[in-house]
């Protein structure tokens, strides 16, 4: 293995400059002494420990080890030049990329070549910056509500769906008869299938959705008309327009269309309050609806705190004013969608409950998805202010927390945010609540009783 390593740290001239809102573009120079330099410190390592045939160990000539690995060795200095140059200037100017270094206009990298300075140029997203503000003077809604018998029997219907028994049917549907079918789908203004998949899950959306439900990660109006009476091996064609802030730039404002072949289907058989008792091996049935009063205070107080940490991220939002990225990734927006999926799933939403909310987002407007990064970059500018740190115990105890939620092993939970991608955003969770509990001690608390909180919440709903 050819070695490269260097005795002395690397000389070069460094300018930035600034071409769009939080876009970086540094030019690099190292002179040719520094290249020279690199390059004989290179030939000498490897030369070292060169074992060419019909020579000892070390002991080729110069030349012959030239003209074998000259090309190599060169291409590897010329990588280790410019990932050393770049980190150089992160490091001296206190940058913060958000993106990989990429170089201007698609250019190409410039040979190294003895004797001859190595320049190059390439350009950075970074982190924006803003002036943090104070917040004693924020004023936060907290919703009270009791826990009744009418809450405990409606947790105890979504339990007896939940722990019931599947049946496969072959329809007529109803609502919430779950299926897996093909999809096909197209996109406004492109040729050919844009995306295809044999195991596309599908529920009829309950009355009380008004008839919207989400497919492949889309809300759908009115996908109810659309399954409701359809049985398996029927085909269904439902269309909605992408929205303006949907983190794929090529569907924002476009028609997208899906062609949805239903190849299964089931029907949940709910459990009695009896057999659900027994299940969870509680003796009688008023103690277990004692239990599931327990559980839903405790999810009241979760959502309580919930509700007051999202109301610090609104007016986060709209206290810090800066501008955002010029090229913000799909990879960026997508793991700002990723982090609310991990918070949901931590507060005990069920699956299909949290693919519909995720399409909601995606169909917000481009303001919202705004809002979202701007979000996304405030928490982490606040958890370096206040050193946020989150521990190990914190995660494993969030794991283990998503795991009881989700009725898996904590060890099962974690291999499925590994295997995922998406311990980053378990982790950005514990840490933005972290984040907006700190701000929420020095706030003023308002207890709002629920039925204004739910007035307030629709009359944001309709703006």
């Amino acid at each position: 293995m050819m070695s490269t390593a260097t005795e002395t740290k690397l000389d070069v001239e460094i300018s930035i400059t600034e071409t769009a809102p939080c876009t970086k573009r540094i030019a690099l120079s190292v002179p040719a002494s520094a290249i020279d330099q690199r390059l004989e410190f290179a030939l000498s390592a490897f030369l070292r420990d060169a074992s060419i045939p019909g020579f000892r160990k070390g002991k080729a000539p110069r030349a012959l080890v030239e003209k074998r690995v000259g090309t190599a060795l060169i291409n590897e200095t010329r990588g280790q030049i410019i990932s050393d140059a770049y980190a150089r200037a992160v490091e001296e100017n206190k940058l913060r990329p958000i993106s990989d270094p990429r170089p201007v206009d698609g250019a190409e990298m410039p040979e190294l070549v003895r004797g001859k300075p190595f320049k190059f140029t390439v350009e950075i997203e970074v982190a924006p910056d803003f002036q943090i503000p104070e917040f004693s003077g924020i004023e936060v809604k907290k919703p009270t509500i009791d826990v009744t018998d009418e809450h405990i029997d409606g947790e105890i219907l979504r339990q007896s769906y939940r722990w019931g028994a599947p049946a496969r049917i072959e329809g007529p549907f109803e609502n919430l008869d779950r299926m897996l079918g093909k999809a096909v789908v197209t996109v406004e203004g492109r040729d050919g299938v844009y995306f295809e998949t044999d195991k596309a899950l599908c529920v009829v959306p309950a009355k009380e959705d008004e008839g919207k439900g989400a497919m492949l990660g889309l809300m759908i109006e009115g996908l109810d008309k659309s399954l409701l009476g359809k049985k398996t091996g029927d085909t269904i064609t439902v269309s909605t327009k992408g929205s303006d802030g949907h983190e794929r730039e090529e569907l924002r404002g476009k028609t997208i269309t899906v062609t949805y072949t239903i190849g299964e289907a089931e029907r949940i058989a709910p459990r009695s309050t009896k057999e659900l008792a027994e299940m969870f091996g509680v003796e009688t049935e008023e103690l277990f609806k004692e239990q599931i009063r327990d559980a839903l205070e405790q999810r009241r107080d979760g959502e309580q705190r919930t509700a007051m940490r999202e109301q610090v991220a609104e007016q986060l939002t709209a206290m810090i004013d800066f501008p955002l990225p010029t090229k913000l990734t799909e990879e960026q927006s997508s793991r700002a969608l990723e982090q609310q999926r991990m918070e949901m799933i931590s507060r005990g939403m069920e699956g299909a409950a949290v693919e519909n909310r995720l399409a909601e987002l995606r169909g917000k407007s481009a303001a919202a998805a705004v809002d979202r990064l701007k979000l996304f970059f405030i928490m982490a500018r606040l958890a370096e202010h206040f050193g946020v740190q989150v521990t190990d115990q914190e995660l494993n105890g969030r794991i283990a927390l998503m795991a009881s939620q989700q009725n898996v092993r904590p060890e099962q939970m974690r291999e499925q945010i590994e295997k995922g991608g998406r311990m980053n955003e378990v982790v950005s969770v514990i840490r933005d609540a972290k984040v907006s509990d700190r701000i929420l001690s020095q706030a003023k608390i308002v207890d709002v009783p629920a039925e204004e909180w739910n007035k307030l919440l629709e009359a944001r709903a309709k703006n």
